[in-house]
């Protein structure tokens, strides 16, 4: 027995390891933008709703992938798509880094999108069958934590890169890495404790494995959709997902250079407490759900305290000494709270169909996004006085309010629809197949 546990936790840890690299890949493509922004409107002349729909191709196809690798985590397994999901973003990223015109940066952002689309839901699902289920809202946030250290080194590290050799040559690099990792996948991930002849988690502690799901992957995720506890969590990964990600992968740079006076450095850097804020909250929230037993007052309250962070932003007030980096750590834990949806809609649906139920409300970061970060940069086009400076348009403080208070409203949607998710007291509600 003490051979087998041993084994149990080697491979668990492998798999485990290689699937968050290939998150961590995901994060950092998902915020490189904000970072290069003025490199990316340079190198292709690009308006502000221009750079907007570069950055949002990414998210399009993310959204619309996130039910289909659901099903695909559920039926295929986690090994195959994730394989194939970083042979597909090595591809993108190389072309996106070649690419001579906005068209083809455009298709090369949309590889990377489909290719790291296959990341998270394939790790949520790796989770919950090489875990036990009392650690999941744990393992997920350490999950987040770690993914978001890809969003860190979108940062800080990648604006020190730039400014050393060029954002086409990290492009490159990073699809190389990422063609490497999809070997290493494909040779060392299992997709299952089966798929390596041992036993699951539950039978490891001597009791039932779920049961599998029986009939059709469609008869599967039509029981998903048909649950109405499943929607409500679909909100907050919309409104509060989808303008983190908008805010802090496009417009939280130039919001800083242009509102605040700050340099590219000084901007990354509270973009960077943003993000390690938010990974320290991911985990921090998990262990602590986990531990009170509780997932609802947790997400509300965290919700919340985003919400209120925006209110300076859209108001431009003075951010005095370090204040802008105590607001954005603030921002960064308030929005950890969208992630315990994912653990709230795994456990009011059946055990055997958590891939297809976490992909179904993790859909909405990505459509929020997706429509954020264009609309954000359509909407202070309308207002733009004509300013450029070194190639880069400069936006106003107006402009800058009206795109952020679309942000905080999203926010707002996603509160109210916190408020209606079912409390499930991090226990399955359901044990049907």
């Amino acid at each position: 027995m003490k051979a087998l546990r041993a084994r149990m936790r080697r491979m668990r840890w492998t798999s485990y390891a290689l699937v968050v690299a290939g998150y961590m890949l995901a994060y950092f493509h998902r915020m490189a933008p904000a970072s290069i922004a003025g490199d990316l409107q340079r190198s292709f002349q690009a308006s502000g709703a221009a750079l907007g729909s570069l950055a949002a191709g990414y998210f399009y196809v993310y959204a619309a992938m996130q039910i289909p690798v659901g099903v695909m985590a559920d039926t295929l397994g986690v090994r195959r798509i994730v394989a194939a999901g970083c042979l597909a973003a090595g591809a993108g990223s190389i072309l996106f880094g070649l690419a001579p015109s906005l068209a083809l940066a455009s298709l090369g952002r949309f590889l990377v999108g489909l290719g790291v689309s296959f990341m998270f839901i394939s790790l949520m699902k790796l989770n919950a069958v090489w875990f036990h289920d009392r650690h999941f809202g744990t393992i997920g946030g350490l999950s987040l934590s770690l993914g978001n250290l890809g969003a860190v080194l979108a940062a800080g590290p990648l604006v020190w890169l730039v400014s050393h050799t060029s954002w086409r040559n990290v492009f490159v690099g990073v699809g190389l890495l990422s063609l490497l990792l999809a070997a290493l996948v494909w040779r060392l991930v299992r997709s299952h404790p089966n798929e390596a002849g041992l036993p699951s988690m539950r039978e490891l502690e001597g009791e039932p494995a779920h049961p599998p799901h029986h009939g059709h992957w469609f008869g599967g995720l039509r029981r998903v959709m048909k649950n109405r506890a499943t929607w409500p969590g679909l909100w907050p990964n919309l409104g509060v997902g989808g303008s983190f990600f908008a805010f802090a992968g496009l417009w939280a740079v130039p919001y800083l250079r242009d509102v605040y006076g700050m340099s590219r450095e000084s901007a990354t850097a509270h973009t960077t407490v943003l993000l390690l804020a938010f990974a320290v909250g991911s985990l921090l929230i998990g262990v602590l759900s986990d531990r009170m037993g509780r997932r609802l007052p947790i997400t509300v309250g965290a919700i919340v305290l985003y919400s209120l962070c925006w209110l300076p932003l859209v108001l431009a007030l003075p951010l005095p000494g370090n204040g802008g980096y105590v607001l954005f750590a603030a921002m960064g834990l308030g929005a950890a709270g969208f992630t315990l949806t994912w653990a709230s809609v795994k456990e009011v649906n059946a055990p055997a169909l958590s891939g297809m139920a976490t992909s179904v409300i993790n859909t909405g970061a990505f459509m929020g996004a997706a429509i954020l970060q264009p609309l954000v940069g359509w909407v202070m086009d309308r207002g733009w006085d004509g300013r450029m400076l070194h190639g880069v348009r400069i936006y106003s403080q107006h402009n800058y309010q009206v795109g952020l208070g679309i942000m905080l409203a999203f926010a707002v949607v996603g509160l109210a629809g916190a408020l209606r998710i079912r409390e499930t007291r991090c226990r399955y509600v359901t044990h049907s197949g």
